[in-house]
């Protein structure tokens, strides 16, 4: 195993930050912007669970977000609705550079958001 990272936001203080349009387009990147978008009304939970991702996968990377942007993590959705890891830049070079498998469980109830990532070293 590489690392391991957890982290929980309030959803609250998300919503609050995306009031300034800056934050969500210097803190998500463009996929996870129109994931969200749907119906001109962002889904703030969501947008929440993924900054904790973003977090929390700085802490199992263990450089805390040092070295990249966090608009290069980008935490998408499959067909059945499971979220996974998709790298752009910096991020994406070090992810490759040092071979890493990078996971994360997000979940989100009342007014909290969190993720949990497991990062580990392909064979």
């Amino acid at each position: 195993m590489y690392g391991i990272g957890v982290d929980i936001v309030s959803i609250g203080r998300i919503a609050k930050s995306l009031e300034k349009e800056s934050f969500l387009t210097k803190v998500y990147g463009e996929r996870e912007i129109a994931l969200f978008a749907s119906e001109n009304k962002i889904k703030t939970n969501s947008l929440a669970a993924n900054f904790a991702a973003k977090e929390a996968f700085s802490k199992a990377l263990g450089t805390g977000v040092r070295g990249f942007e966090l608009t290069d993590v980008e935490i998408l959705r499959d067909s059945l609705g499971a979220p996974y890891f998709e790298f752009s830049g910096k991020a994406k070079e070090i992810v490759e550079d040092k071979k890493l498998d990078c996971k994360v469980s997000l979940s989100h109830e009342k007014d909290k958001a969190v993720a949990f990532v497991v990062i580990e070293v392909k064979r």
